[in-house]
């Protein structure tokens, strides 16, 4: 299967004040506030951006998941989730593969499971299908009315060994091989593994309007920026123009 969708990817941060920098450079619509994550010892902020979503973790318990993370390696890429189109199938594969749940979900708009990040490796892995494949119950109730035109058009990891990372991520998320290939590729863009001392979640690829304008206010607050992109809380932001469709 290779029609899988990236939906959303999380920022683990110290404090909400990266979900008000993201919003600003950006010009994302209002957050969500997903009280669900109160299970995980978090608050967050979630922002639909087109159909996919943008979301800070800040924990609030000392022996939350995000935290000892944090406390390891600092800010950075915590999860990616990702849509997939035969749950049942990715979950039986993921446990004969060894790679461990450590949450699932079976509700009436959504079942989704998480992946033990030390099994997948780079970052907490979850693949969702949610009823209808256009919802998202995860954006909120209202997320189609604070979405802005734009999209994530691919993620890039770091690793220690790039083509075996990449094999169990295929794996994982589709069932298939990767054939010594170093990219995985979703109906929204490649994900890439890269050379790196630690496997870790380190860009996250956006296509939004008026980049130029997003990098000289990312500036203005203080943020590194470089190269057509920023960094925010030990994530690199590469940004490109989105290009609105237009209907025939």
């Amino acid at each position: 299967m290779s029609d899988i969708r990236i939906r959303q990817l999380v920022f683990a941060a110290k404090s909400l004040k990266t979900a008000y920098l993201l919003e600003q450079v950006l010009r994302l619509g209002a957050p969500y506030p997903d009280p669900g994550v109160g299970e995980f010892g978090l608050t967050n902020a979630v922002y639909a951006l087109g159909d996919q979503f943008l979301e800070v973790v800040v924990p609030v318990k000392d022996d939350a998941p995000a935290q000892r993370f944090i406390d390891k390696v600092g800010e950075g890429g915590y999860m990616a989730i990702f849509q997939v189109p035969d749950l049942g199938f990715i979950r039986q594969h993921a446990d004969k593969i060894g790679i461990r749940r450590v949450w699932n979900a079976d509700l009436d708009d959504i079942a989704a499971s998480h992946f033990h990040p030390a099994d997948i490796g780079g970052a907490i892995v979850s693949v969702d299908q949610p009823v209808p494949p256009e919802s998202w119950r995860w954006g909120g109730p209202c997320w189609t009315d604070n979405s802005v035109p734009g999209s994530i058009c691919g993620a890039t990891l770091t690793a220690k060994d790039p083509i075996a990372l990449t094999e169990r991520w295929t794996a994982a998320l589709t069932g298939t091989a990767s054939n010594g290939a170093s990219i995985l590729q979703t109906t929204d863009g490649p994900v890439e593994f890269t050379p790196g001392s630690a496997n870790a979640l380190t860009v996250f690829h956006l296509s939004i309007a008026n980049p130029a304008a997003a990098l000289k206010r990312a500036e203005v607050h203080g943020l590194t920026v470089s190269d057509g992109g920023f960094t925010l809380a030990g994530v690199r932001i590469e940004l490109t123009e989105h290009v609105q469709a237009v209907e025939s």
